[in-house]
């Protein structure tokens, strides 16, 4: 992987992964453009503790708040959250390793501005709540474990989990990127044993670091565009991009065949 290849999978990777838009979707759609047929977990490892850094340093009050009050409802708020994805990825994680050829990535992305679409129409008829309660918790939960699909934007689901349940907009952000730490650290815990016990995995360290940079920069940026832009902005504009870019991507499957999907 040369330079140029790792700054735009981080910075894609960072901006992604906090937009409704599905960051590992649009990392397998460059992946494919690229020709990058060989596995990077090491480097997708290292883009993930970019974006890691990225939303601790925007959510830090809130994450010095919960460790302030380590036993109280939004502690078990988040490790509720976070069991769905956990069961998933034991119970299911070689069908999401096989979906990361991009077999159905059009699909998934069609399935992330149909739920972003849906839970805007829904939240209109309902009353906004102020806080944060377990219903909301589960179900963002659940959304998060459905979002492990590539093309299926995890802070799009959550987010809309929220949203249909009638949470503040706001709120319902800023939930979904706390619910983001535990997720992108296991991720990162499962990725770097496995790049741990392949011994003969090929490691390029300065793209890696490279990227890492890009994608924490462009995560801070994103997270707090998305917290600015979620209290008086509806999801619509991202609805409409990634159902053209799935339907994009289905066309080039089908028809065009103009990239050499895996």
């Amino acid at each position: 992987m040369g330079i140029l290849e790792a700054i735009v999978l981080g910075i894609v990777q960072g901006l992604t992964e906090f937009l409704p838009v599905s960051s590992s979707g649009h990392l397998v759609l460059l992946q494919n453009v690229f020709g990058i047929s060989e596995p990077q977990l090491f480097f997708d490892t290292i883009l993930h503790l970019g974006t890691l850094v990225a939303v601790v340093i925007v959510m830090w009050k809130s994450i010095v708040d919960i460790f302030k009050n380590f036993f109280s409802k939004m502690t078990l708020f988040l490790i509720v959250a976070t069991i769905p994805a956990v069961i998933a990825t034991l119970l299911f994680g070689d069908i999401f390793e096989g979906a990361f050829s991009g077999k159905y990535l059009g699909y998934g992305f069609l399935l992330t501005a149909c739920v972003l679409a849906l839970s805007e129409k829904i939240s209109i008829r309902v009353n906004r709540k102020r806080e944060i309660n377990m219903s909301s918790t589960i179900t963002m939960g659940v959304m998060q474990a459905v979002a492990i699909f590539p093309g299926v934007s995890r802070a799009g689901s959550t987010i809309a989990g929220g949203l249909i349940l009638g949470i503040n907009r706001r709120q319902a952000a800023s939930f979904s990127f706390l619910m983001s730490i535990p997720a992108i650290l296991g991720s990162v815990v499962l990725q770097g044993a496995k790049v741990i016990s392949e011994t003969a995995i090929s490691v390029e360290l300065i793209p890696a670091i490279v990227g890492a940079v890009c994608a924490g920069v462009s995560g801070y940026f994103a997270v707090k565009f998305m917290l600015a832009l979620i209290s008086k902005k509806r999801l619509y504009g991202f609805a409409i991009y990634v159902a053209v870019l799935g339907i994009l991507v289905l066309l080039d499957q089908y028809l065009l065949k103009t990239i050499n999907w895996a």
